[in-house]
């Protein structure tokens, strides 16, 4: 790596940093939100680095939507007893027992979208203040709206038209009694300093976002991995691909880039000849123009 970029990784380290070190001294009972992806990865990274040598002050939460790929089971229960971190997991499977949701039916049916009220459930049930989340500007437009400290109302919906301002490094945390703050200590990173970063500190990650074999099926342009609750229609048909995912989430809505990337270096040079985002192959996302915003207004990640 260039030593300029060194440098732009180090300046984005201290600024995280001090943002999850703001959220610890402004908030009384924050959580961090992990997915087991390589954002969410990174924070619990850079929480670690924030207040080391001491555990980390605040648990990990993952909203386990029963439709996880195992290596991400698998890579966050064995990080968890790495770092002696405590885990609470809020399940979506358990909301459709107790009928807070209804499960979608039909070939595109997913539980991406009723996660938002599992994890609103678990806010409200351990009264978790400030949720740290491992969003990015250059991820999405409804992201690219959002503060590093973005406020919930009582109902744990987010307005993007009326958000604080935040000038400098100065942020507010100011709330009322059942409000609360997602806060994004990564927002100003992109895709590409995410994997330099990941090379420079050498962070291991789930063995998916490396190149491997996998039964797949292309729908709508998109490779889905082949999994018991998915559905096929006439037309579609599993086939045995190399591939790799550069996001990671529900089975049923997580896109598979087809890949022989297995190295750091060899995916950045990847992700820096590619012109594909790398929220292409969600298909969440392709439900509708504003899929994204209308989600975080309801209370999504």
């Amino acid at each position: 790596m260039k030593k300029y970029n060194l440098n732009h990784l180090k300046e984005l380290e201290s600024e995280s940093i001090y943002v999850i070190r703001e959220v610890a001294a402004q908030f009384e009972k924050p959580v961090l939100l992990f997915s087991g992806g390589k954002d969410s990865i990174i924070l619990t990274h850079l929480a670690r680095k924030a207040f080391w040598p001491a555990k980390l002050p605040f648990p990990l939460l993952h909203i386990d939507t029963g439709h996880n790929f195992k290596e991400t089971i698998l890579f966050r229960d064995s990080l968890v007893k790495k770092i002696c971190a405590q885990l609470i997991v809020g399940s979506v499977q358990e909301s459709i027992d107790n009928g807070r949701v209804v499960e979608e039916k039909g070939y595109n049916a997913s539980r991406n979208v009723l996660q938002t009220v599992t994890l609103l459930d678990t806010i409200e049930k351990y009264k978790f203040d400030a949720a740290i989340g491992g969003g990015r500007r250059d991820e999405e437009k409804a992201r690219a709206k959002e503060r590093f400290f973005s406020h919930r109302d009582e109902f744990g919906q987010w307005d993007p038209k009326n958000q604080r301002p935040e000038l400098w490094n100065i942020f507010n945390g100011k709330k009322n009694i059942g409000e609360h703050f997602r806060v994004f200590p990564i927002s100003n990173w992109t895709e590409m300093d995410v994997w330099q970063y990941i090379l420079m500190e050498n962070i291991e990650l789930p063995s998916l976002y490396y190149t491997h074999k996998r039964e797949v099926f292309i729908r709508d342009g998109v490779w889905l991995a082949k999994a018991s609750f998915m559905k096929l229609k006439e037309n579609e048909k599993y086939e045995t691909k190399i591939v790799r995912c550069r996001t990671i989430g529900d089975i049923t809505c997580t896109g598979l880039a087809l890949s022989t990337a297995n190295s750091l270096q060899e995916i950045i040079r990847e992700i820096a000849a590619t012109r594909t985002t790398e929220r292409g192959g969600r298909a969440d996302d392709m439900r509708s123009e504003a899929a994204m915003e209308d989600r975080k207004k309801e209370g999504y990640f």
